[in-house]
């Protein structure tokens, strides 16, 4: 059993999804490092919004095992602060990464991610390799 929690991004899951060796994907390797995983809300919508029909069987099976952390008002306070500082250095991201990025902060999570371009501009964000 992993003894470390680490929140992953909408890529991880989609990595894991492409890769016909699922070995070799971002998600394995995490549980390969002691990690289990859990998810934002808003990933949860990305994948969801995202898949076809046929691919809404192999999201079902994931995601009805995976813990999904809400969109709550302690995100939405660390997002908005979040968002300002970025607007003042002009480097703001795109409003799903900043909400995942600030659920992991809500609830003390490192993230991993395979978009570094993005999360790397958040304060006080912990990102796993």
């Amino acid at each position: 059993m992993a003894d470390k929690i680490v929140l992953v991004d909408t890529s991880i899951l989609i990595d894991y999804f492409r890769k016909s060796e699922k070995s070799n994907s971002a998600l394995v390797k995490l549980f390969d490092q002691g990690y289990d995983f859990c998810i934002s809300a808003i990933t949860e919508y990305e994948i969801y919004s995202g898949s076809t029909q046929s691919q809404f069987d192999f999201w079902e099976e994931i995601l009805k095992k995976t813990n999904v952390l809400a969109f709550d008002q302690s995100v939405i306070k660390i997002a908005v602060e979040a968002n300002n500082k970025l607007k003042r250095k002009s480097k703001q991201i795109a409003l799903a990464d900043l909400f995942i990025a600030s659920t992991a902060i809500a609830n003390d999570l490192p993230v991993a991610t395979l978009n570094r371009k993005h999360f790397d501009r958040i304060d006080d964000l912990q990102i796993v390799e």
